[in-house]
């Protein structure tokens, strides 16, 4: 068995809530979801999704469909 150590947070209880209802779904508990996190990280030796202050604006429904028939041909 590997070394493991025991990891703890606080974080708001409802926010935890809804995570863990999405991990659920999934078949996950949240310690599986914190993991995959974590080797994510290690992988990418990066943070595995855009952290920005600025986001890029939401697609509209039309591009959204050019965006679908570039990437996947005419539906």
């Amino acid at each position: 068995m590997s070394n493991s150590v025991l990891f703890r947070a606080r974080v708001p209880a409802d926010r935890l809530k809804k995570a863990e209802k999405v991990f659920a779904k999934l078949g996950m508990k949240t310690s599986d979801a914190f993991n995959i996190f974590l080797a994510q990280v290690e992988l990418r030796k990066d943070m595995p999704f855009s952290i920005t202050s600025k986001p890029e604006p939401l697609l509209t429904t039309t591009q959204q469909g050019k965006a679908w028939e570039e990437a996947l041909g005419e539906y």
